[in-house]
């Protein structure tokens, strides 16, 4: 069988292995330590202004913190885009709230402002304002940042900002997480870095960021002894997961630009082809780290549907996968309020996600050519 061509795999720089014997030397593999200090540190450099960091277990944790310093409580109701992987979504629940779900829009594919705003205003006619609203910057393409945010502080209403897919991505030159109270990185095996696992939760001033690190540490009193006056999470994030993290922050430059080359790469494929749309930028106020290329494939045009391409790039030992499903259509949220028509369903429908790793070779996009080819030879 040929060696598989993966979606998004782990691509190591080459100095993680520094930081982490760096931390065995120096006996930090307890949780906290240097470079924990040094990958928020590395992070906020990056990100620019006057964020504040904290480098934590999981990008879903980060959502949930958020969620607190924002006030959720049980039984208030949180907006949150439809389409977008289940982590978005959970930490609504875990907080005995109820997501009420926006559909997409057609530029981005992200959280539609007109069905935001319809969303506000009939939740707030039956006496249930909304207490947050989830936008997330789908595939690593920003969200419509200026109509999202003009809306939540028309009816005052916090944004967290889940930019697990967008570290690298920009909206008018400012880097996505930056944009609402508070922002969600992921370092997952698949994301543009990683960390094998973990997260991060951007904050804008050094109280949220101390509430961040009280809670992920189980929320332990100043006492002598173990005193706690609030429920705590173990969320924070090891030394020896953020030793990965500080290596793979020396190359994320290096990798944006490669996941940019291989969307360039589709959009050579795909130019002269009617029906197959590849997600890209708008205008250039966008700017995305394509880390996954996508497209929308309209059967009608093209001849052939999404499943006829999957498979044929299965055959061949290539990974590809459906755009995320909407969790307005997942079973454990089918009693959930919806407000949109079918954007994100059609996309789901009809939208596959290409292998868009930073370390695919000529030798693989050329497999990847191969097998589109033979597709429509077939037609």
């Amino acid at each position: 069988m040929k060696e598989k061509i993966w979606l998004s795999s782990p691509h190591m720089g080459g100095n993680e292995l520094k930081y982490i014997h760096q931390a065995f030397d120096e006996n930090w593999v307890a949780p906290l330590g240097p470079n924990v200090n040094g990958f928020e540190q590395d992070l906020q450099a990056f990100l620019g202004g006057e964020v504040k960091v904290s480098a934590l277990s999981a990008g879903t944790a980060a959502l949930h913190l958020a969620l607190i310093e924002c006030g959720v409580q049980a039984g208030d109701e949180v907006l949150c885009q439809t389409m977008t992987f289940s982590a978005s979504a959970n930490p609504i629940v875990y907080q005995g709230a109820t997501p009420v779900f926006i559909d997409s829009e057609k530029s981005t594919w992200n959280l539609s402002p007109f069905f935001l705003e319809e969303a506000i205003k009939d939740r707030i006619s039956k006496g249930k304002k909304p207490k947050a609203v989830i936008a997330v910057s789908l595939y690593g393409m920003p969200f419509q940042v200026e109509e999202v945010l003009s809306i939540c502080q028309k009816y005052n209403i916090p944004l967290i900002e889940d930019a697990a897919e967008a570290l690298g991505s920009t909206y008018k030159g400012k880097a996505c997480g930056t944009f609402g109270k508070f922002g969600v990185l992921s370092f997952n095996g698949n994301k543009i870095i990683t960390t094998s696992g973990g997260g991060a939760l951007v904050c804008h001033s050094q109280e949220e960021k101390d509430k961040a690190v009280f809670l992920s540490t189980q929320a332990r009193d100043e006492a002598p002894h173990y005193q706690h006056s609030h429920i705590g999470y173990n969320y924070r994030m090891s030394n020896i997961t953020a030793g990965i993290g500080r290596g793979q922050m020396e190359v994320l430059p290096d990798r944006i630009n490669a996941r940019r080359k291989m969307h360039a790469f589709y959009t050579e494929l795909f130019k002269d082809i009617r029906g197959i749309q590849l997600l890209t930028e708008p205008n250039e106020d966008y700017f995305s780290n394509h880390w996954l290329s996508v497209i929308h494939i309209d059967e009608q045009l093209v001849g052939f549907d999404r499943e006829v391409l999957r498979l044929a790039f299965l055959e061949d030992n290539i990974e590809t996968r459906p755009l995320w499903k909407p969790m307005h259509l997942q079973p454990v949220f089918s009693g959930a309020p919806y407000y949109g028509e079918q954007v994100a369903e059609t996309l789901f429908n009809n939208g596959l996600c290409l292998p868009s790793g930073s370390n695919l070779t000529e030798a693989d996009r050329q497999r990847i050519v191969k097998v589109f080819r033979k597709v429509f030879r077939k037609l």
